[in-house]
């Protein structure tokens, strides 16, 4: 993978940075594992706008992923794939009974190579296993937090965590935040670092890119008069005051974590500020 610059034959090209798609090895979806998706636009079941700078976009299928890898067995790769819905690329991997499903890839998976999940999958780019057998210092992703629930961290594209240390029951994982976190050892992870690391290199170069993707204009709050925004109104440009949002509250560094939630205790570490 790797970023390219677009000759400016138009003002939208002049300062755009593409993603290279030659690690992708199949441009059409396997229908089979296709669901539809339907977009509201920021509106709720009343037709009242409950969320700004939203709506159009391109139209999008869903891709069924395979987060909770419970078929613990060897699985073939037959295409690594783009899928509209999230940052990273996908896997198109065929048990030997002839099921399909799509993974997550992580970076450098290649077609035909086989991937196993389980307590006999050994620690290679690919695998599923629990976090009680993964060797000390290991790169991981797709991280589950429930035992059977499926993967919930680290899952956009490039991100990892690594496996610290383990203690009794729980093992200690820092997340790609600076946090250090424990995690039951029967929680399953997939071994690897997630694909297309360089997504977050991209320049779209232009606003329609943005309007493609579902996302509308929005309006700088300082731009704003004073009955539509804390922050709007004043004489000429005004600054100054804490960040905060339409309601009022503080936009920027206002914790937002409930004090009484009772996984606080697995937190070992906090993130980085």
């Amino acid at each position: 993978m790797g970023i390219r610059r677009i000759k400016p034959v138009t003002p939208g090209q002049r300062f755009k940075l593409a993603v290279t798609f030659e690690a992708l090895t199949a441009s059409r979806p396997e229908k089979s594992l296709l669901a539809p998706l339907k977009k509201s636009g920021g509106r709720n079941d009343t037709g009242k706008m409950t969320m700004r700078n939203r709506g159009g976009g391109h139209k999008r299928r869903y891709r069924i992923i395979d987060f909770k890898r419970n078929r613990h067995e060897a699985a073939e790769v037959l295409t690594v794939e783009y899928d509209p819905n999230r940052t990273a690329f996908i896997s198109l991997v065929q048990y030997k009974d002839g099921e399909k499903k799509y993974i997550v890839a992580p970076k450098g998976i290649e077609v035909g190579q086989t991937i196993v999940a389980g307590k006999d999958a050994t620690p290679d780019v690919g695998n599923a296993m629990f976090l009680a057998n993964i060797p000390l210092g290991t790169t991981i992703h797709n991280i589950e937090m429930q035992p059977g629930k499926g993967a919930e961290i680290c899952r956009s594209a490039g991100t990892s965590a690594q496996l610290v240390a383990r203690d009794g029951k729980y093992a200690v994982v820092k997340l790609p935040s600076g946090e250090s976190r424990m995690i039951l050892t029967t929680c399953l992870a997939v071994i690897g670092e997630v694909s297309n690391g360089d997504h977050q290199l991209a320049i779209s170069g232009k606003a329609g890119r943005s309007r493609w993707l579902g996302r509308r204009p929005r309006t700088r709050p300082a731009a704003m008069n004073p009955v539509d925004h804390p922050q709007g109104g004043g004489e000429g440009r005004s600054k100054g005051g804490q960040a905060r949002t339409r309601k009022g509250t503080m936009s920027k560094g206002l914790k937002t974590r409930n004090k009484k939630k009772k996984s606080s205790r697995l937190i070992l570490e906090r993130k980085r500020k």
